[in-house]
């Protein structure tokens, strides 16, 4: 195996391979990416066995061969190498060497049969949507996820419908739904899969116009460009989220995204610690806030809001809130409330070509 390319373009996918390799050493061929070179082109592979990335990468090949390399350290040295400049890379024996200007280095390597099988896809259903649009709606659902041990939670609800794309996420306190009309959108059947927080992450990072989808029994593939990302489906039940969103909250507050996003970040300087406490209380046409910490002091603060509905205490966790604000990008903000116990229902005002609703549960101060 003998081949050469350019530093930046050989980085670039061996930076997108690390957020996959597994970092925790159980077992030491996954901290590997498996360096397949065929007289085509360079396959690169990594995979956790949970998720995984199998992407194509341009070179002047001499001599075919596979083999499997360490891929934090193979990162870290044609990171440190000079700019602008040619990797040579070949492999003797088990031993890949690595060579740009003056520099040398030789890694000790694992033979590719001892590499996972990382399984691949057709693309034959033809499902593509922008993906933009499907990194947009990913953000609004991304931090809502933060049950780890509910596996079944750790991850979001990708429906896939005609000319429509839901996504939608939950921890049990909070639910964020997203819906995005896609007219190019044509599946034979409705599909709905849970689609794991790592894989989501990683969409996050790809560029390009568009994603392909497809899946098999075991498997999401997701392909962008060169790289197709490799997800494990989740085999659980998904919580039903419709009969989670209110349908009956008769009071309407409509008030400025930035200007309560700020006024939470005030208040919960002093809220207590672990349950970022805040109180709002709602009035015809004011909002109070208020926190406190028994051992630290108080925080107050008022806007002007408008708002229908009687007068009313309400708690949340300030930070629940700040994750909705933050995401969307309408000038207001509004909030469908029944009672101090009652879930509350938050959107964008008006809406956005992105639906986007947010189910919060409040809390008691």
């Amino acid at each position: 195996m003998k081949f050469s390319l350019p530093k930046e373009a050989f980085l670039e996918e061996l930076q997108i391979l690390q957020g996959i390799v597994e970092k925790r050493n159980t077992m030491p061929i996954l901290a590997n990416i498996l360096m397949n070179v065929t007289a085509g082109d360079i396959e690169l592979v990594g995979t956790d066995l949970e998720v995984g990335l199998r992407t194509h990468i341009g070179a002047d090949i001499e001599k075919p061969g596979a083999i499997t390399v360490n891929g934090k350290k193979i990162f870290e040295i044609v990171k440190s190498l000079p700019e602008g400049g040619t990797v040579e890379l070949e492999l003797k024996d088990t031993t890949l060497e690595i060579r740009s200007g003056e520099s040398e280095f030789k890694i000790l390597c694992l033979a590719k049969e001892d590499y996972p099988q990382v399984p691949d896809a057709k693309f034959d259903q033809g499902i593509v949507l922008p993906l933009q649009d499907l990194k947009d709606m990913i953000e609004r659902v991304f931090y809502a996820i933060t049950q780890e041990q509910r596996y079944y939670l750790n991850g979001a609800l990708l429906a896939l419908k005609n000319r429509q794309v839901e996504l939608i996420s939950t921890d049990g306190h909070r639910l964020s739904y997203t819906r995005k009309a896609e007219d190019g959108l044509k599946v034979e059947k409705e599909l709905g899969v849970i689609v794991a927080k790592k894989t989501l992450n990683e969409i996050r990072r790809l560029e390009d116009e568009t994603v392909a989808f497809d899946m098999d029994e075991n498997n999401l593939f997701f392909r962008v460009g060169p790289r197709t990302l490799i997800s494990r489906i989740i085999e659980s039940k998904f919580p039903n989220y419709q009969a989670v969103i209110p349908k009956d909250n008769p009071a309407r507050l409509v008030l400025g995204r930035a200007e309560l996003a700020d006024a939470i970040r005030r208040v919960s300087l002093l809220s207590a610690e672990r349950s970022k406490g805040i109180k709002f209380t709602i009035e015809k046409n004011r909002l109070r806030l208020f926190s406190s910490n028994p051992e630290i002091g108080e925080a107050r603060d008022r806007l002007a809001v408008e708002y229908k509905g009687p007068d009313l205490e309400i708690g949340f966790n300030a930070q629940y809130l700040l994750d909705f604000l933050t995401t969307v990008g309408s000038e207001k903000v509004l909030f469908e409330l029944k009672d101090e116990n009652s879930a509350v229902l938050l959107r964008p005002e008006p809406e956005e070509t992105l639906t986007n609703i947010y189910v919060l549960m409040p809390m008691k101060i």
